[in-house]
C-alpha cells in the first residue's frame, strides 16, 4: 500500500493515473474543507489541479453525486479527456 502525508494527514493511494499527485501544490490545495470526506479526487487540467470530496457508499453523508462508487462516471464526464489524476483516500486514526 503506497502513503503519501499531506498537512500532517497520511492518505493512501488508490489511483495515481499520470504521476498526478505533486504533494507541495497539493499541501496548498487540500483544506480542512476536505477533513469530512474519505477520499479526494484531483484531476489536472490547463496546469491546475482541481479537487472533490467523496465518500464511501456506507457514509451517512453520502449522496449521488459524491459516492465513490460513481467516480468512473465523474472522471469521464467530469474531466478533461486523458488527464492526469488520483485518488486517495484518508487513513482513519485509531483512538
Amino acid at each position: 500500500m503506497k502513503k503519501v502525508k499531506i498537512n500532517d494527514i497520511e492518505y493512501e493511494v488508490i489511483k495515481d493515473e499520470g504521476d498526478a499527485i505533486d504533494k507541495d501544490i497539493l499541501a496548498e490545495k487540500i483544506t480542512d474543507y476536505f477533513d469530512e470526506y474519505d477520499y479526494i479526487v484531483g484531476d489536472w487540467a490547463y496546469g491546475k489541479v482541481r479537487l472533490k470530496g467523496f465518500y464511501d457508499s456506507k457514509n451517512k453523508k453520502c449522496s449521488k453525486i459524491n459516492d465513490i462508487k460513481d467516480l468512473d462516471n465523474y472522471i469521464e464526464n467530469s474531466c478533461a479527456y486523458g488527464c492526469k489524476w488520483f485518488q486517495i483516500k484518508r487513513i482513519k486514526e485509531n483512538k
